[in-house]
């Protein structure tokens, strides 16, 4: 998945306004559909990267600020977040979804969407979002764009912004919420950025000990979380239960501002460095297998196209976000 992630850094509010890609309802694009299948359990696969160091091409710039990417196998589009700058008195930024149809058209599938990191859902109905307009998890309908609440709370006091998430094949979803984008609305978490998990439509806590945390990854097993903790410059990583709960935190790896991320069907991670502008990519054991480049500020990544194998990536300078985007070797983890 996706999901996903998002705009996540102090840095970010500095993001200059550029082309908008127009608004409006648009029809699916059924000519693209994938038919690229989820991971097969067991499978083999080699080394992901072609090379150590790989650089990403370029789709398309001139977007404000880009972030949450994930694939819709459906329509074979890729759906993002396109977010603006703060706005109003409580400071909040307007955002809307847009959908790429390959190799490149960009059109709003969902205007004033509110979000962030998005994910497909496992039956491929619906797309979850982070929606920091009104603090919440929220699901958009892929058929009608109608949006349901799917997170409102915890324990009565409102989130902070969620900002990523990822769905897990039983449709237990986890979601980051640090602060970023909370603007000028109180602080009802008392100082606190926290994970959660929401199964069943009801909210638990993860962790409220992370400094910001920000992309949220399944392995393809769902058997292990991964979390970003911008703050720290670090990955956690934990146990999941059956029953969707989580233990075990460890130091999974360390690297400079992690913010988004997504997962190949090998297990391997992809994790985009803010401040680096670099994906890097480690194996489940935690060894670093190298990087992918695309400029500076690269905020998340997410596999697509019909065979599962093409990497996209969210990046960009003020005055100008683009999506890249460079095949690799081992199909993406669809969930």
């Amino acid at each position: 998945m996706a999901h996903r992630t998002t705009s996540r850094h102090r840095r970010k509010w500095t993001v200059t306004a550029a082309a908008i890609v127009a608004a409006g309802v648009v029809t699916p694009a059924a000519s693209a559909t994938t038919t690229a299948a989820p991971c097969t359990p067991g499978a083999t696969y080699g080394s992901p990267l072609p090379a150590p160091a790989v650089t990403a091409q370029l789709v398309r710039s001139g977007f404000n600020f880009l972030e949450g990417p994930t694939w819709d196998r459906r329509t074979g589009t890729l759906l993002l977040s396109n977010m603006q700058n703060p706005a109003g008195p409580q400071g909040v930024q307007p955002s809307a979804v847009l959908r790429f149809t390959p190799p490149s058209t960009f059109e709003t599938f969902i205007a004033d969407s509110g979000s962030n990191g998005l994910a497909i859902s496992a039956d491929g109905t619906r797309v979850l979002a982070a929606t920091h307009d009104n603090r919440t998890v929220s699901a958009y309908s892929l058929a009608d764009r109608s949006r349901t609440t799917v997170a409102a709370g915890y324990q009565g006091r409102a989130f902070n912004s969620p900002n990523d998430l990822t769905i897990g094949r039983d449709g237990t979803t986890y979601f980051s919420d640090p602060n970023y984008q909370r603007g000028n609305r109180p602080d009802e978490q008392n100082g606190r950025t926290s994970v959660y998990r929401v199964r069943d439509g009801v909210v638990s806590l993860v962790d409220d000990t992370l400094p910001q945390p920000n992309g949220v990854v399944l392995s393809p097993d769902g058997k292990t979380l991964y979390v970003g903790a911008t703050g720290a410059n670090a990955i956690m990583k934990y146990t999941v239960f059956p029953d969707g709960s989580t233990g075990n935190r460890t130091t999974f790896a360390s690297m400079r501002t992690p913010d988004g991320a997504t997962i190949d069907c090998a297990g391997n991670l992809y994790w985009a460095s803010y401040d680096e502008g670099l994906v890097h990519v480690f194996a489940p054991s935690g060894v670093q297998l190298g990087t992918v480049s695309a400029g500076r500020n690269t905020t998340n990544a997410a596999f697509g196209g019909p065979d599962g194998r093409t990497l996209y990536l969210t990046s960009g300078v003020s005055g100008g976000f683009g999506l890249y985007q460079v095949r690799l070797q081992v199909p993406g983890n669809p969930y």
